[in-house]
């Protein structure tokens, strides 16, 4: 019944793959970090999920054939880059010049968060989540008459592993707001997040 489950030794390298995937610094990961940081720990868990979800459904999308199709239509995948960088460099000029005061969980702040919605469209967008779906799709699943059911398995299992993942990058952005008591020590953090959200932003140009 379940045959399309791959054994343990079969199963490792996708683990590990989805584990650098997720774990490793990138805009997603640092927008995560500084709303926790801002906001607090609960703040971020809708970016997480947001993120993770929409990385899982990227996955079955590509797994579909769709998805594969879409990336090979002239001009899309370059189109969806700038956009990404475009989004990704406003919510940083965002991040820069927020006051001091908007860093405090318990403000009143119209001070606009990412959220579960802005999440998951920011993985839409994003090339590199593409291209991480087709890798997944072209070396782990099968070709077999249930290639679609190991497709299904497949984004289970990321997104199982990549939940975990960012949530301890919310961790450790609610566990850094602890250190941030003074307002210039909020300001710098903010600055220093928003900076690092441009350069990995600008980088995929050149990935």
């Amino acid at each position: 019944m379940f045959s399309f489950l791959p054994s343990l030794p079969s199963l490792l390298p996708f683990l590990l793959f989805a584990f650098v995937a997720s774990i490793t610094p990138g805009p997603t990961n640092i927008l995560v970090l500084s709303n926790s940081a801002r906001y607090g720990f609960k703040a971020a868990l809708p970016i997480v999920l947001g993120a993770c979800l929409a990385a899982s459904g990227i996955v079955v999308l590509v797994g579909s054939g769709l998805g594969r199709t879409l990336m090979e239509v002239p001009g899309l995948p370059s189109a969806m880059r700038w956009a990404g960088v475009i989004w990704l460099s406003y919510l940083a000029w965002q991040i820069f010049r927020a006051p001091a005061a908007s860093l405090d969980p318990q403000a009143n702040t119209h001070h606009q968060r990412l959220g579960l919605l802005g999440a998951a469209s920011l993985q839409l967008v994003n090339p590199k989540t593409w291209m991480m779906a087709l890798a997944v799709i072209s070396v782990f699943a099968g070709n077999g008459s249930e290639r679609q059911d190991q497709v299904l398995y497949l984004s289970l299992v990321f997104f199982l592993v990549s939940l975990p993942c960012l949530g301890a990058w919310a961790l450790l952005g609610a566990g850094s707001a602890r250190l941030l008591r003074s307002p210039l020590a909020l300001q710098r953090f903010n600055q220093g997040m928003a900076l690092l959200l441009l350069v990995s932003a600008w980088a995929s140009l050149w990935a």
